[in-house]
């Protein structure tokens, strides 16, 4: 009896289980399915940051004839969308979109290059519709570009500048993985207010320090003086430092209304080299002139009077360093030749400041201030 109760429970459970709710209509359901679905994906795409890639060329969009080839390829193959096709694990993270601001190698970024990207960036930014911004480039004059931004870009919102050292088609191309980091670098709230930052081989520089230091290693980007702001492990953005020099918001340069940059050159200091490289630069249009001198900047007695004869002329006069690191001591002597010292700023860098100085003034004093604060 008692086994026979079981069974007529049992099928008692089942029949109101059957029959407690509606039926509901095969097409209904999968309609109702479809609609939880997409209202989900929404939801998810709504809590993503907007993240825009700005594409200017470079080894990152690099194409070479054989899997195995890290060098003697050619640059600038690939398109911003493709470069974003080919790491569809962003849209887990971000909402991207992208545009094509140049196709070239880094060392032929111009000038003109430099102000239509940091005024695209300065609209993009303003927008409540983007959270970040990256750029991909060439890792040449990648250094470059990011102080260049860094200068002159209006908003806390990041700004990550982005390459690799082998091109897509190598077999362990280091693209893919540098531009995913940096999309979650741009659209994360850990890199508001750090200034332009750079992300390569998971190490987030500081525009302001990091520097090329390899021809071809990976581990290229160093900031040996003054260290890495931070990085990526295990898919977290870890930051330890940040750089104290003024930078976007607090940058007095402002680019809106330019159509042009002054001409500065680098002269490299050399033994027996000559008075002459300096006339040539005043010749060619030079308003500013920087000196990658030996040691603390230190000039040969004719390249002092050649640097003395530019001043002259109407240049302003950096003193930088060749070494590779360091501050150039200012000196009274400076004050009295009316010559700028570049504080800890390499050579590249020294000019991008200058360029940007220039366009506001040409007093020595002055500039020597911008040098001391960015």
């Amino acid at each position: 009896m008692k086994t026979m109760h079981k069974i007529m429970t049992a099928a008692l459970l089942a029949h109101t289980l059957t029959f407690s709710f509606p039926a509901v209509p095969a097409a209904t359901a999968a309609g109702t399915a479809s609609e939880a679905a997409g209202t989900q994906k929404d939801v998810r795409e709504a809590k993503l940051p907007n993240v825009k890639i700005l594409a200017t060329g470079g080894t990152i969009a690099g194409v070479a004839a054989s899997n195995t080839a890290t060098t003697g390829y050619s640059i600038g193959s690939t398109t911003v969308d493709t470069l974003i096709k080919a790491v569809p694990e962003m849209k887990s993270i971000a909402n991207v979109s992208g545009e094509q601001i140049a196709n070239v190698g880094s060392p032929d970024i111009t000038n003109d290059t430099l102000l239509a990207l940091g005024k695209r960036i300065n609209v993009l930014l303003s927008s409540s519709d983007v959270d970040g911004v990256v750029v991909t480039h060439g890792t040449d004059t990648l250094e470059e570009t990011a102080y260049f931004l860094n200068l002159v870009v209006k908003s806390e919102k990041p700004v990550v500048v982005v390459g690799a050292m082998r091109p897509s088609t190598a077999i362990s191309a280091d693209g893919p993985m540098n531009l995913y980091n940096a999309v979650k670098l741009a659209g994360s709230e850990e890199a508001k207010g750090k200034g332009a930052l750079v992300l390569l081989n998971d190490r987030i520089g500081a525009a302001r320090f990091i520097t090329k230091t390899h021809t071809t290693s990976l581990d290229t980007f160093k900031s040996v003086e003054d260290g890495y702001l931070g990085m990526i492990s295990g898919g977290k953005i870890h930051f330890y430092s940040e750089s104290t020099r003024k930078h976007t918001v607090d940058s007095r340069f402002n680019i809106e209304y330019l159509s042009e940059l002054p001409q500065v050159d680098i002269l490299y200091s050399y033994q027996n080299d000559g008075e002459y490289l300096y006339k040539a630069a005043v010749e060619a249009g030079a308003k500013g002139i920087v000196i990658a001198g030996s040691g603390d900047g230190s000039l040969s007695k004719k390249g002092e009077a050649g640097a003395k004869a530019a001043q002259e002329a109407g240049a302003v006069i950096v003193r930088s360093s060749r070494t590779g690191g360091g501050t150039v001591t200012h000196s009274a002597q400076d004050d009295e030749k009316k010559f700028v010292t570049s504080d800890s700023l390499n050579p590249q860098k020294a000019r991008i400041l200058l360029m940007l100085a220039l366009a506001s003034t040409n007093d020595p004093a002055r500039i020597q201030q911008f040098f001391d604060e960015y």
